[in-house]
């Protein structure tokens, strides 16, 4: 590991640990994600509860809440402290335009988030976040856990050379590709969109810069050949994917909400419970356009 990488790791494992007064916050690595408990998210927050999980979202990018039971009106509550809601891509007739139901079973054949990935990076102005509420878990008992990484790390840890070279150039993002690299085409009534957005980013928030890379909806580095860009992007997932200190893992339970920022981390639902169930609902807020 080079010293740039060891001082943006130290960095973040010396700072003074917030003193939170209305919620307690475990991190579950020194580097990324934190369980969130004192709070009942059936019910509105008061304005210091709310604020103190604001604060506790921009320093670990991955909270977890246990034991909650909330109907479809307090999930979409809680997540419309942070923003507008962002719609469901392609909802089903009849469905909450806001509410993106995840279930796998013994009949799938492909679950939705297994793999590396940001959702919907083809959009202008990809989703801010995504809460997730598990309610049903693998029968088996385990299994179906879910995968961040850290991607303001994953830019850190990147050497100086790296980091200037990667300054300045975008890629094409196109949202038909999941469906094409699949055999199939996407649905007539699916708008499909198509971005181009830097690979180095800072957080609309805190400022801070962050590896913007993401293998199911990129295309192409726009100022490199095919084969410089194929290149260089299997060199950067391969990086988010196989160092294992950028990661943390979320392991569910029923009645399980997990709440992402979608501008700085990327997430894998590991499918490893086939041919078990589960089922959950999916509600994401309104982002921006990335900006370099």
């Amino acid at each position: 590991m080079d010293q740039a990488a060891l001082e943006a790791i130290e960095r973040i494992t010396t700072r003074t640990r917030q003193v939170y007064d209305t919620i307690a916050v475990d991190p579950l690595t020194p580097l990324l994600g934190a369980e969130i408990s004192g709070l009942d998210l059936s019910k509105k927050p008061t304005p210091e509860q709310e604020k103190e999980v604001k604060d506790a979202f921009l320093t670990h990018h991955v909270l977890v809440f246990r034991d909650q039971n909330l109907t479809p009106d307090d999930h979409k509550r809680f997540a419309g402290l942070f923003g507008a809601l962002h719609p469901v891509a392609l909802p089903i007739e009849g469905s909450d335009p806001y509410i993106l139901e995840i279930s796998a079973n013994k009949e799938s054949r492909w679950v939705a988030g297994d793999g590396w990935h940001v959702d919907g990076s083809a959009e202008a102005e990809p989703s801010l976040g995504s809460m997730l509420y598990i309610t049903r878990v693998p029968e088996a008992g385990s299994g179906g856990d879910t995968l961040f990484a850290n991607m303001h790390l994953a830019y850190d840890m990147l050497s100086p050379s790296m980091k200037t070279f990667l300054e300045g150039l975008t890629a094409l993002h196109n949202g038909a590709l999941p469906w094409l690299r699949r055999g199939q085409t996407p649905p007539a009534r699916y708008d499909v969109p198509s971005n181009e957005h830097p690979l180095v980013v800072r957080h609309p928030e805190t400022g801070r810069k962050l590896l913007y890379v993401n293998n199911p909806y990129m295309s192409q580095i726009t100022q490199l050949s095919r084969a410089e860009s194929t290149a260089v992007l299997d060199l950067l997932y391969s990086h988010v994917a196989r160092t294992p200190l950028l990661h943390c893992r979320v392991r569910w339970q029923p009645n399980t909400l997990v709440f992402w920022d979608n501008r700085c981390v990327q997430h894998h639902a590991v499918w490893d419970y086939y041919p078990h169930g589960r089922y959950g609902r999916r509600v994401a807020i309104d982002g921006t356009r990335p900006q370099a």
